[in-house]
């Protein structure tokens, strides 16, 4: 009878303390009352986990430079590919990858930031098409895709992005 009651006592500590566990899990990841995670969330970034500002450089004959900081609270990974961007609704306003390889991804959280570059005119003529709109998302992400003022009108044709990167040096999108 005593080894009975002993395994049952075992058994009533090891509940206790897989329900303590799972309460402190729960506990660190639970929603505070706004909603919001108290535990930092480490995930793929999606377009909605950003905020997103465009500034025009003068830099490689002209481009719009893309900088991504994640909202607060948030922690994600950005990959080393290529935004997803259009400039209006016609397959001739997406852009195309100005390199050849994925990069390294970025930790964005709190000040970090991303950045990509993006061209919108790698032909050498006076032709395109004007646009005041960038449409936006993280490749992969594209159903969230947002809509963002251009800095000035915009004359687009065959334009191309950079990868996303740490380094503001290192989205500037060079084409051959």
């Amino acid at each position: 009878m005593r080894s009975r009651l002993a395994t049952r006592s075992a058994r009533l500590a090891l509940t206790a303390v897989a329900a303590a566990a799972l309460a402190a899990t729960a506990a660190g990841t639970a929603p505070a009352a706004d909603g919001r995670s108290k535990a930092p969330v480490e995930q793929l970034c999606g377009t909605n986990d950003l905020t997103f500002k465009l500034t025009e450089k003068t830099q490689a004959g002209g481009y719009l430079l893309v900088t991504a900081k994640a909202r607060p609270g948030i922690t994600c990974y950005l990959e080393g590919t290529i935004p997803s961007a259009s400039f209006g609704s016609s397959p001739d306003s997406e852009v195309t990858p100005a390199e050849q390889a994925v990069t390294e991804t970025v930790k964005l959280s709190g000040a970090t930031a991303a950045y990509a570059g993006i061209n919108p005119k790698t032909t050498n003529d006076d032709y395109g098409t004007e646009y005041e709109r960038l449409f936006l998302s993280v490749a992969g992400d594209e159903a969230q895709a947002i809509s963002l003022k251009l800095p000035s009108a915009t004359l687009v044709d065959k334009p191309v992005a950079s990868n996303w990167h740490a380094d503001p040096a290192d989205a500037v999108p060079f084409t051959s």
